[in-house]
């Protein structure tokens, strides 16, 4: 399956949450089932040899192909959850998105020192998110931590927020229409 099949069968949702933003919803992806066995193919071969012993998945699409993709490799899933929605002691991180403030958190006893981490998302934007969960994976020293998104939106420039030593993957890229 080409690029271009999985960029047709994404839904494009205009102010969406808010007046101005433009909502790339990977939900369509889900749903057809040679897009979500494109998808899982494509994580697998890129994270099969690294070692992964927990995939962290970002509330909420990060929990779909974050759980396909911890099934695949044999590894445990973490959740980063929105604040409220896990039901043990946490560590939290705020970050600034596009809209407004936001804060993610993961339970305390979710990874140790020696875990090797893939951080997964369905899409990096400005990179508040994301950068807020790298953050909180780091407090626990892992021995090593990818990141992974399905999605780049190249023109927010997200990934600034990374140290370039940081292996961060998109599957795919967008750019501004």
């Amino acid at each position: 399956m080409e690029n271009k099949e999985l960029m047709e069968n994404l839904r494009i949702v205009p102010n969406f949450p808010i007046k101005g933003i433009q909502f790339y919803d990977v939900t369509t992806l889900f749903k057809n089932p040679a897009c979500l066995k494109e998808l899982e193919e494509r994580l697998y071969n890129l994270y099969k040899d690294k070692g992964i012993t927990k995939v962290v998945g970002i509330e909420s699409r990060g929990f779909v192909m974050g759980s396909i993709l911890a099934s695949r490799l044999g590894a445990g899933l973490v959740l980063a959850r929105k604040p409220g929605k896990l039901p043990a002691d946490v560590i939290e991180e705020s970050y600034g998105k596009e809209y407004g403030v936001d804060r993610i958190q993961i339970h305390k006893d979710a990874i140790s020192k020696d875990d090797v981490i893939l951080i997964h998302d369905d899409l990096i934007a400005t990179g508040g998110s994301l950068n807020a969960v790298y953050n909180l994976v780091q407090k626990f020293e892992p021995k090593q931590t990818y990141v992974n998104v399905l999605f780049e939106m190249v023109d927010l420039k997200g990934r600034r927020l990374f140290d370039e030593n940081i292996e961060l993957t998109a599957l795919m890229d967008l750019y501004g229409e």
